[in-house]
């Protein structure tokens, strides 16, 4: 029998900064309810979903940052999303601003978790490339200040099993917008035999250090998805938060591709929208085990003695 996971990739439109944590889960459980309608067994939101993308905003009052930040999960308004999850039987991805203590101190992540269809948490992953930076400058247009408001993840990349029922079960993973990026993220994941890569993103069109890149924001969020999944034989979702929030305009541009490195559903507009796709987990197999065994063709001996050969790899 084949492994037929159904996957929404639920896209949200802005967010706008004093729209209240009740609000965008009302809309969160819109797109729930629609994705249960259509068969879906998991649904995947964007990065910092609960909030406006608060980093474009220097803040120097800690207790205003951490408002937007969540101190439980589930918390007062995102319970609801759990008891959803267990009344559909419906799976869900989500990012947020995870406030932790740890060893005395208080710690801050963008963090994403996956819930299964009985509302427990089955995966927990905290974002390691901080994209932006650290210092309030003022020349940008709107800041991206995740280097300033959040510490590098600590729980590395992890893979993690899901069962979806009728003996559907499957490897899952998780990244966080500027990961999807990065080749490792993806080959760490395949390492682990991964089947399904779940992303959630909130990336502006414009980019202040590069403007000659905007035009080509759409070009390169396809671009390292579909070589990520077909590299590694797996499925990914990527989901976007879309649409013009608070004068700064966000790519969408959600999308589902295939271990063929193909897009297979993608989202048309900037705003809530569902995009589904039928994922077969058993077409992994036909990458795994051909182009990319790494058992039988990955040499990764020669890359190590390529890095430790004195003047092969320039300083930093």
């Amino acid at each position: 029998m084949a492994r037929i996971v159904t996957v929404g990739a639920a896209q949200l439109g802005p967010i706008a900064r004093l729209e209240t944590r009740a609000q965008v889960v009302d809309r969160m459980l819109a797109l729930m309810s629609e994705a249960k309608g259509n068969g879906c067994d998991l649904i995947v939101f964007p990065e910092l979903a609960l909030t406006t993308f608060f980093p474009r905003w220097y803040m120097e009052s800690q207790a205003e940052i951490d408002g937007f930040f969540e101190r439980a999960m589930p918390g007062p308004d995102t319970q609801r999303l759990f008891d959803a999850a267990q009344r559909l039987q419906l799976g869900f991805y989500l990012g947020y601003g995870e406030l932790a203590e740890q060893g005395g101190r208080t710690r801050r992540f963008n963090t994403a978790i996956t819930v299964d269809k009985n509302g427990r948490v089955i995966g927990k992953y905290r974002k390691i490339h901080l994209p932006g930076h650290a210092e309030h400058e003022p020349w940008r247009r709107f800041q991206h200040l995740e280097k300033r408001y959040f510490e590098v993840g600590d729980l590395g990349f992890p893979a993690f099993h899901a069962d979806f029922g009728s003996g559907r079960q499957g490897i899952l993973g998780m990244a966080i917008c500027n990961d999807r990026r990065w080749p490792e993220t993806y080959r760490i994941l395949g390492l682990q035999a991964v089947e399904m890569v779940l992303i959630g993103y909130n990336t502006p069109v414009h980019n202040p250090p590069a403007p000659e890149h905007d035009a080509l924001s759409h070009f390169h969020n396809e671009l390292v998805m579909q070589s990520g999944a077909y590299q590694n034989g797996t499925w990914v979702v990527g989901v976007a938060k879309a649409g013009n929030e608070e004068g700064v305009e966000q790519i969408g541009n959600s999308i589902i591709v295939a271990p063929s490195g193909e897009i297979v559903a993608a989202c048309t507009t900037t705003g809530d929208e569902l995009a589904i796709a039928r994922c077969d987990l058993d077409l992994c197999a036909s990458y795994k085990n051909t182009t990319f065994n790494f058992a039988r063709h990955r040499e990764p001996e020669q890359y190590r003695m390529i890095v430790e050969r004195k003047g092969a790899v320039p300083p930093a």
